[in-house]
């Protein structure tokens, strides 16, 4: 079993906001499940169609991820070629992917875990390639960067099925609540559990959202199937929130005009 996990130097004080509502898009069993586990399943949120275009948008930029990882002799921080590809900032190159990245569906979980004024703060196409045995390890969203405050949204949006057997997500309900812990590097990413005990899969069908906190644990387990598992990740967050990067004391706004746009009015 693991050791219970500590704080991030950062962490200090923290207190969970829950929404209070009222709600536009989320069910109260979704915003309950949202506010004491960190995180839910939207089903049926895009229809095949829509995540078949999103995809064919994705796709070039994706190829071209693949191709330098191989011109770099296989690997660039965490990307691997023909394992895993980070394809990020897709929405200052696509507008398709811009316009999709403002849909309704998530203007509304935005507004319903967030409040009014949500800004898109990240997204990244992740696909993981065929016969990858490497799980991504342990980790929460706000490990990688550290933002303040710390809350923020993660929709990851299955393109095709996420099963356990080619990927999907694993949470551990709960932890959210204890703001960001520390994070260890490891050769596959940063990681801040080994091997909690009540862990659980998440399968997507294609056009669900896994929607998690920034501050749910989580990771993704190998692709031992025949097909890419495809996933784009968009992540939102308040107005006003600072990044900052591990040797900085002063936080950097996220309000870049080109990525970090307002989902709907403030």
């Amino acid at each position: 079993m693991d050791s219970p996990p500590q704080p991030h130097p950062r962490n200090r004080d923290f207190v969970w906001r829950a929404s209070p509502g009222p709600f536009v898009r989320l069910t109260p069993e979704q915003a309950a499940r949202y506010d004491e586990d960190g995180f839910f399943l939207l089903e049926g949120a895009f229809t095949a169609a829509e995540m078949d275009a999103v995809a064919e948008a994705i796709a070039p930029f994706e190829a071209v991820a693949e191709q330098q990882l191989r011109d770099a002799g296989g690997q660039i921080a965490i990307s691997k070629a023909d394992a895993i590809t980070f394809t990020i900032h897709l929405v200052a190159r696509s507008p398709a992917l811009k316009a999709f990245s403002r849909h309704p569906v998530f203007a509304g979980v935005c507004r319903d875990t967030l409040g009014p004024g949500a800004r898109l703060y990240w997204d990244q196409a992740v696909y993981k390639k065929p016969g990858n045995p490497e799980d991504f390890p342990w980790h929460q969203d706000n490990g990688y960067t550290y933002i303040e405050p710390q809350q923020y949204l993660t929709c990851w949006v299955a393109l095709n099925d996420a099963t356990v057997d080619n990927g999907c997500p694993w949470v551990v309900p709960g932890l959210h609540r204890q703001g960001t812990f520390s994070h260890r590097v490891t050769p596959v990413g940063l990681q801040c559990l080994t091997d909690p005990a009540d862990a659980v899969a998440v399968p997507a069908r294609k056009g669900d959202i896994v929607v998690f906190s920034s501050l749910t644990p989580h990771r993704t387990g190998p692709n031992l199937t025949g097909e890419t598992r495809k996933a784009y990740i968009l992540q939102y967050a308040p107005d006003g929130v600072l990044a900052f990067r591990r040797s900085e004391d002063i936080g950097r706004p996220q309000n870049d005009p080109g990525r970090q746009y307002f989902v709907e009015a403030p």
